[in-house]
């Protein structure tokens, strides 16, 4: 009787043995199939110029739009050519090699945008000027253009623009964890901004100060829409010069604004320019300023370092919760 016992145990370790091997084999298996790939297949989306309808996911890519370079990299989406001269050294195109360089908006070398063979071009911002030369280099190529239109809420642009690329690429979870981001930007300086504030935005450039007016005025302008700001001055006649309005330093103080909000609109090119004079030397070290509220109270926020060359919506979401951050402090 011991004996079918002992068989028994033997069949019975050696199914155990086997199942094991099993288990291995397909762990094994499992470990070396290759990740998905993105599915290909073709997506329909409009931006400034009408309906495209893209192959996806593209193959050849080509980036020329300043507010587009953070999001396509953090996506980690590879391009045959772009402005990379454009590029702050935050983005890690700036250090990619195997990019075609087109050049600035200025200069640009965009015949060389016919060597990659492009079928996506993501393009706006400064080279929005280039859009006619490119479709008749590379007619094949969807040209797509994202920039901000006029007349629309701009913090809704900002978010059209990352959703329409997140569906382009196919990063909508990452594309709306972003705009979630700036949603919560939003709303933290909203829920800690007291409408008694006065503000005033302001760049600095070549160690002189220039006016950003509200609604109109560039990078800054916009903010006074999103976050519901009071403004300290209204000018009439402001413009969205890249180097702000002429404004004196009297003007400035006799407004006498509660935070004073800026762009230092050299500082990016900082290591290039021997005479950079900082922002906050300009600001915090005008003798005609030291009695403005916002200087006496250190109540000055500046915008991101690579800010003027990079104008995307991840620029905008740190800049604001820096803001927060200063006025939920102040309210303590």
């Amino acid at each position: 009787m011991s004996m079918p016992r002992t068989l028994g145990t033997t069949a019975l370790g050696l199914a155990g043995i086997l199942a094991l091997a099993g288990c291995s084999a397909g762990a094994a298996a499992e470990a070396e199939e290759p990740a998905p790939t993105p599915t290909s297949g073709t997506v329909t989306i409009e931006d400034n110029n009408g309906t495209h309808k893209i192959s996806t996911p593209p193959a050849s890519v080509v980036a020329t739009d300043n507010r587009t370079f953070q999001t396509l990299s953090d996506w980690g989406i590879e391009l045959s050519a772009g402005a990379v001269a454009l590029m702050p050294a935050t983005v890690g195109y700036k250090t990619d090699g195997s990019i075609i360089d087109l050049g600035n908006h200025n200069e640009p070398d965009l015949e060389s945008v016919v060597a990659v063979a492009p079928d996506l071009i993501v393009n706006g911002q400064r080279f929005t000027q280039h859009h006619d030369k490119l479709a008749a280099l590379v007619p094949e190529a969807t040209i797509l253009e994202l920039d901000p239109r006029e007349g629309e809420p701009f913090d809704d642009e900002l978010k059209r623009q990352v959703t329409v690329l997140g569906e382009v690429f196919g990063k909508q979870k990452d594309a709306k964890k972003l705009v979630d981001d700036f949603d919560a930007a939003i709303a933290r300086v909203k829920d800690a901004y007291d409408e008694a504030d006065s503000v005033m935005a302001v760049t600095t450039s070549g160690g002189q100060i220039g006016y950003i007016a509200p609604h109109v005025g560039r990078t800054l302008g916009p903010i006074f829409d999103i976050a519901g700001l009071t403004p300290a001055l209204q000018v009439e006649g402001a413009t969205d010069d890249h180097q702000g309005d002429d404004i004196s330093v009297e003007a400035i103080a006799k407004s006498d604004p509660d935070w004073i909000l800026v762009m230092d609109r050299d500082a990016v090119f900082a290591d290039r320019e021997p005479d950079y004079v900082q922002a906050a030397e300009i600001l915090e070290g005008s003798e005609a300023l030291a009695s403005v509220t916002a200087v006496k109270n250190d109540q000055i926020v500046y915008m991101p370092t690579d800010t003027y060359l990079n104008e995307g919506i991840q620029t905008y979401t740190t800049f604001l919760n820096d803001f927060a951050n200063r006025l939920e402090k102040s309210a303590k």
